[in-house]
């Protein structure tokens, strides 16, 4: 039996000055259903629920929530009427109790008078739907996990009784445990009623968690249907208009002489002990759970955290070992670091994709101190064709491209910056299927030129896929390196989570 139609978008359009972000896209969500929306960065996904969150308007359209006419006027009225959103980046003040932040703004009062024990036990019916017994009302949730913290999201969701919950890229930065967690609970919704609209370019958790899907390209909706009824590899034909042939595409490449050499490496915390050689034109991965010492492993090479103990050797052609320590020698060395936090980090997100691409070189546009914005213009205009960015041009602004976009300029500074080991920290986190396969065949073309490359992910399919030699972190030590053949996904996950030491 079908299920009745909860929320419907009709011929909806949006324009930002003279980009045309949709263009007369339909969505029909289902009571009691989990509808995947899928589609490359810059495909309309954000901006077509942006509308239905009330954070943005139509320009033209019209959209029904149970069969009565729904336009809300901001993301208040749209929960007021059961349709909420839990953004990548989560709203919560951590300062707070779980308790406080559940009842932001929606605090029950009578006569001006806040009534504490009746909002205690709202708090507490919402964090029962969980299952979740560890997250406790009066626990701060600076003291929660990434995944703790979105179950306590969705519980003020809940709160509100919610009907249409949209979750966007929920599972970017949690464990593999987190994720299973949130996935039971996303059924548990749905056998309430719940309506969960689920973004993801994990396509894999997609066909888990799912029941229908829709596909959004170039604004414009291009397919939906249910998911058991379609082959992955057409909705991916879908997705980026063409057929993908390759997911990991593979440039042959031959490692050559060290550049890189670890000896004993240990931070003030994490890494502990490491022993580790790169070699020119090689790509080694890195895999481990989150927490294991990866990133602190990235920054203690680039000198971002200092070294506790042990030896840092980058070798210059011939062999002769280059000298400094910090990240600005580190960059005279060499070495370039993309950071997984892209926002806090690794773009200025303010300031222009031009100045974002060219800030750790820019002696080729500059003279007695004058800066040549033409020729650095032209110069970055040739890297975002290249790295098929979206964008108005290079003096848009990097903070208001998609997540998956700022992720390729990020990328796009390492390959201007001429870096001869990149070190990669999740460089593929929020980035659609069609580029991921781009920046898998740009890293492969690197490595062919002779680029090193120090790849950290919590994606083990691209590990196995696109690397060369693999080891895995666990409490900030790091297993023997072995040729990725050598591995199984099974044998990687017991190592880093400690099952076999």
């Amino acid at each position: 039996m079908t299920e009745p139609l909860r929320l419907t978008m009709r011929g909806i359009h949006k324009h930002f000055g003279s980009t045309h972000a949709l263009r007369g896209v339909e969505l029909e969500l289902r009571a009691g259903e989990v509808h995947a929306l899928v589609g490359e960065n810059g495909a309309g996904k954000s901006t077509l629920m942006k509308i239905l969150s009330g954070a943005e308007r139509p320009d033209a359209g019209a959209m029904t929530l149970a069969g009565q006419p729904y336009a809300p006027s901001g993301p208040s009225d749209a929960r007021r009427l059961g349709v909420a959103m839990i953004y990548q980046e989560l709203t919560l003040a951590p300062h707070l109790s779980v308790e406080a932040n559940m009842l932001l703004g929606l605090e029950p009062s009578r006569c001006g008078v806040l009534l504490r024990k009746e909002g205690r036990r709202r708090v507490r019916e919402a964090l029962a739907v969980l299952e979740h017994p560890e997250i406790q009302p009066e626990q701060s949730v600076a003291q929660l996990s990434p995944g703790a913290q979105q179950l306590v999201e969705i519980a003020r969701a809940l709160l509100m009784d919610v009907r249409v919950l949209v979750l966007d890229e929920p599972t970017s930065s949690l464990t593999q445990e987190d994720a299973g967690r949130l996935f039971t609970l996303i059924r548990r919704l749905r056998e309430r009623g719940v309506t969960v609209v689920y973004i993801s370019h994990f396509l894999e958790e997609v066909q888990q968690v799912a029941d229908r899907f829709t596909v959004l390209r170039d604004g414009q909706s291009v397919g939906t249907g249910m998911l058991r009824d379609f082959a992955m590899e057409h909705i991916i034909e879908l997705m980026v208009g063409r057929s993908l042939t390759e997911q990991f595409p593979r440039v042959p490449h031959t490692p050559g002489s060290p550049i890189l050499e670890l000896t004993d490496l240990e931070g003030e915390q994490l890494p502990r002990g490491v022993n580790l050689t790169l070699h020119r034109g090689e790509i080694l991965g890195i895999a481990g759970i989150v927490g294991a010492g990866r990133t602190e492993l990235l920054r203690t090479i680039f000198g971002l955290d200092p070294v506790r103990r042990g030896q840092i050797k980058v070798f210059a052609a011939g062999g002769m070992v280059r000298s400094g320590t910090g990240p600005r020698q580190r960059i005279v060395q060499g070495l370039g670091l993309l950071s997984e936090d892209r926002k806090g980090e690794g773009l200025a997100l303010i300031q222009s994709i031009a100045d974002n691409l060219t800030y750790t070189r820019l002696g080729p546009y500059s003279r007695w101190g004058f800066l040549h914005r033409g020729r650095r213009r032209q110069v970055v205009r040739d890297w975002l064709a290249r790295l098929r960015v979206r964008c108005a041009g290079p003096e848009q602004a990097v903070g208001e491209l998609s997540g998956g976009n700022q992720q390729k300029v990020a990328l796009g500074r390492l390959l201007h910056q001429q870096a001869d080991v990149l070190l990669l920290d999740e460089p593929t986190r929020g980035v659609d299927i069609g580029s991921k396969a781009e920046i898998y065949r740009l890293i492969g073309e690197l490595a062919a030129q002779g680029k090193a490359i120090l790849f950290v992910s919590s994606y083990l399919p691209e590990l196995l896929g696109v690397c060369d030699r693999l080891a895995v972190m666990t409490r900030g030590q790091l297993s023997e390196v072995r040729s990725v053949q050598d591995w199984t996904a099974d044998q990687v996950m017991a190592r880093a989570t400690g099952v076999e030491d």
